[in-house]
């Protein structure tokens, strides 16, 4: 048994809570960004009318150029915390 809970904790990795917060962060504002300047270049009458909903959630956020830079941080910001929060958990659940 001590052979079998030794190459399970090997198998088990550990991860680094912030790092992953960065890179879910990063993503999910990209992500954010990127779709708020196709939408803005797209133009039309009701251009975003969907996208615009997060302005209840975000404040400042349009579909805009600006509103493109906004998204970007509000976008890293929740990346990040669910990042985080997924790391710290992962980590208490595996006991690493």
């Amino acid at each position: 048994m001590d052979r079998e809970e030794e190459l399970l904790q090997k198998a088990v990795v550990r991860l680094n809570a912030k790092f992953l917060g960065i890179v879910l962060g990063v993503l999910t504002g990209f992500g954010l960004f990127l779709a708020t300047i196709i939408l803005e270049i797209q133009g039309g009458p009701n251009k975003g009318m969907h996208l615009n909903l997060l302005s209840n959630y975000f404040p400042g956020y349009e579909v805009s150029y600006l509103g493109s830079l906004i998204g970007f941080f509000y976008g890293f910001l929740v990346g990040f915390a669910i990042g985080a929060v997924f790391g710290a958990v992962y980590n208490k659940v595996a006991r690493v």
